[in-house]
């Protein structure tokens, strides 16, 4: 089986995309480095997390996960209904709330 990054949840199956160029910190500092694709789905599901490109990202990655991370569901690797505020994306609560 194939390494992913630390950023990868182990229930996550999704594989990792590209190398390891963020670091996501939550709100205590804990952090896991990862690839963008994970680094967008670890940071949809915190409270307060925030974003950080390693030294030798590509430009603009730190953005990327952002804003990625805007849409994507916390835990979006979960199956079942999602109704609850916490359980959908910003954006999806922001269009709810007609923001």
């Amino acid at each position: 089986m194939d390494r992913r990054c630390p950023a990868a949840h182990p229930e996550d199956p999704t594989p990792c995309v590209g190398p390891v160029v963020v670091t996501v910190l939550d709100k205590v500092n804990a952090g896991a480095a990862g690839c963008e694709h994970h680094g967008a789905r670890l940071l949809a599901s915190l409270d307060g997390g925030r974003v950080y490109p390693l030294p030798d990202a590509p430009p603009g990655a730190a953005i990327r996960v952002f804003t990625a991370a805007d849409g994507i569901r916390p835990f979006c690797w979960l199956d079942g209904p999602r109704i609850d505020p916490s359980q959908l994306s910003h954006a999806e609560n922001r269009a709810r709330n007609g923001r």
